[in-house]
């Protein structure tokens, strides 16, 4: 072989193999020219392709990581779930590198630099390691408290407008790359002038018929995944509404074994122990969650008659799962389906009810039947400054029997 020969054959590579059909067609398998892995595509409901990498050169294993993307990408689409997710500090980084390259480019260029800063000192530090589908309106409310500690002051309103701009630059950013089911509501940073509107809940009314009507609904899903998250929502809901307790990140992590049974001499409470943002506590659930729970054991087919049982086993799993053991990313979409069916969605003032409207409902119920803030405080987890800055102008309503 000549010398030209030899430069031939070690710079030519092996042609990439054909495409690989699975499931009838509707997957594909395939090779990029840049990679040795096997990558698969397949096309959305809506017309749209999803590509992703199998992580694997072996046509075998690619084959059935493939197929499992494939599912998942299903199962997330029927629970109404973005189907990619990024965290807050993902996405955020790539408005600084926007940023960076405005600065870089002219220098005398304040407004980016100030950017720059905001996300970096403030922004990244405290969303960072959230993903943006489980930012919740408690996280938005306690960056405004933990800004002010942190700067010492609370800043002023064009500062608030520049934190609030560059957050929503991020949320948007996470909604155009699909990150964000379109039905899905993130929460919004506000400035101080906005905040004196009184948050969305439910009065008593309200709340009865939601839970009557949570009886049939929660039986007509679209397919059993649908029904599983009906099912599992009602609970949780009712969990909410009897305990004030957080959604989200911190009611979902409950285990069987945190709750506990709290003696006052012949009477009996339930008692919750829960690791929060504010450090762990114990709160006291409200009578009707037990007969919440025990539905929900029976229908996870736990092997115990009762809740008693379960507290006596110190049942190590998780509360709020499908009777298979897998739990839901979020329960936000299926509650926002539900209000939209039940004719809830909108308060009084047109406001968007959300999971975080249970939390407002049981502090409002529980001033109005006459728990002295510092006590809701410590249930809530939260402190007595947060409860008199919401909730201070429905206490002469509350009230209005004692002062007429």
């Amino acid at each position: 072989m000549n010398n030209l020969s030899l430069l031939f054959a070690s710079t030519t590579t092996e042609p990439e193999p054909e495409p690989l059909k699975l499931l009838d067609g509707h997957l594909t398998l395939y090779k990029r020219p840049t990679s040795h892995q096997w990558q698969c595509r397949f096309k959305l409901a809506t017309g749209a392709w999803h590509s992703a990498s199998t992580g694997s050169d072996q046509v075998a294993e690619a084959t059935t990581q493939a197929i499992a993307i494939y599912e998942t990408v299903k199962v997330k689409i029927a629970s109404d779930l973005a189907i990619k997710t990024k965290t807050f500090r993902q996405l955020a980084t790539q408005e600084l590198a926007m940023a960076a390259r405005v600065v870089q480019a002219n220098p005398n260029k304040r407004t980016h630099v100030d950017y720059i800063h905001i996300y970096t000192k403030y922004l990244i530090p405290f969303f960072g390691n959230y993903q943006i589908n489980d930012i919740t309106q408690e996280m938005v409310d306690d960056y405004v408290a933990w800004r002010i500690s942190k700067m010492g002051k609370n800043p002023k309103t064009y500062t608030q407008r520049r934190h609030a701009g560059l957050y929503k630059r991020v949320i948007e950013r996470a909604r155009d790359q699909g990150l964000i089911h379109r039905h899905r509501t993130i929460p919004l940073l506000e400035v101080a002038a906005d905040r004196a509107e009184i948050r969305p809940a439910f009065n008593q009314q309200e709340v009865d018929y939601l839970q009557e009507y949570m009886r049939d609904w929660e039986r007509f899903g679209r397919n059993q995944r649908s029904n599983h998250m009906r099912r599992l929502c009602r609970v949780y809901v009712e969990f909410l509404l009897g305990t004030g307790i957080r959604q989200g990140t911190e009611s979902m992590p409950i285990r069987w074994r945190s709750l506990q049974w709290h003696w006052i001499g012949e009477r009996r409470y339930l008692r919750v122990w829960v690791s929060g943002k504010t450090g762990p506590r114990y709160l006291i659930a409200r009578d009707f969650v037990i007969e919440a729970l025990e539905r929900l054991i029976k229908w996870q087919a736990l092997p115990y008659a009762n809740l008693e049982a379960v507290i006596e086993a110190k049942l190590d799993r998780k509360v709020f799962v499908f009777p298979e053991g897998d739990a839901p990313h979020s329960l936000d979409d299926v509650f926002e389906r539900l209000m939209v069916e039940s004719n809830l969605l909108k308060d009084a003032t047109g406001k968007n009810r959300t999971l975080y409207s249970l939390r407002h409902t049981y502090a409002t119920f529980a001033l109005a039947e006459g728990i002295d803030i510092h006590t809701l405080a410590r249930q809530m987890g939260t402190s007595t400054l947060m409860i008199e800055k919401h909730y201070s102008k429905l206490t002469p309503m509350m009230a209005a029997a004692k002062l007429a």
